[in-house]
């Protein structure tokens, strides 16, 4: 089966290798759409008019699964998507607040684009999964997704490592549990852990692998 995945550059390979781990055998087309890197500062206009032409090319391609391999295109396009395209079977990535709020850890921090944040689905992730003991604190990230763009494959790590210790040094508790919820991060969970040597970081892809082995299996 033919299998498609976009995201706004390389961040959603983290999802794409987690997949193909448990699919081998499908055939894969991934579009790494750096020129809009980061999607996260795009109007709802303007990203609608980027994943469709990003959803063209695949189905053009071939696809019956399309995998939006980014947090923020997934909260802001999924449900647009669905009815333009009614034919193709959609896979969304969203933050893995379930995940986290299931480990029964007291702080979680969630890392996300500005857009994830204040997306609203992420307001009914939180609404559906918190715990009256928890607390969780959202994190946004600005210009992070597109500062891994540019130097995350030269190993250039030095400007991200910068930019994680002036975003973490204001944070009031040390969290238990941190959400990635950008795909891009996933990249750079070692340079996360760095930080926090002990916490657990948690991401969606295992979540987003799961889904697309279930309906290619049906």
């Amino acid at each position: 089966m033919k299998i498609g995945l976009f995201d706004s550059g390389i961040g959603g390979t983290t999802i794409l290798n987690t997949i193909k781990t448990i699919l081998p055998n499908e055939e894969y087309q991934y579009i790494a759409d750096s020129k809009n890197c980061p999607y996260g500062e795009k109007s709802d206009q303007e990203l609608q008019n980027i994943v469709t032409r990003n959803v063209e090319a695949l189905k053009n391609w071939g696809a019956k699964i399309i995998v939006i391999a980014c947090n923020t295109a997934t909260t802001r396009c999924i449900s647009y998507l669905r009815s333009q395209y009614p034919d193709i079977h959609f896979v969304g990535t969203e933050p893995a607040i379930k995940l986290a709020t299931n480990t029964n850890a007291q702080n979680i921090l969630v890392m996300a684009t500005p857009g994830t944040i204040e997306s609203e689905r992420l307001q009914t992730l939180l609404e559906e999964n918190q715990k009256s003991n928890q607390t969780i604190t959202l994190l946004a990230c600005p210009g992070l997704a597109d500062l891994i763009e540019q130097n995350y494959q030269s190993n250039n790590l030095a400007p991200i490592a910068n930019y994680l210790k002036q975003l973490f040094k204001n944070l009031d508790t040390k969290p238990d549990v941190i959400v990635l919820g950008c795909t891009h991060y996933s990249l750079i969970k070692n340079q996360i852990q760095s930080f926090f040597r002990t916490i657990q970081l948690i991401d969606g892809n295992s979540g987003v692998a799961a889904r697309v082995k279930e309906l290619v299996q049906k």
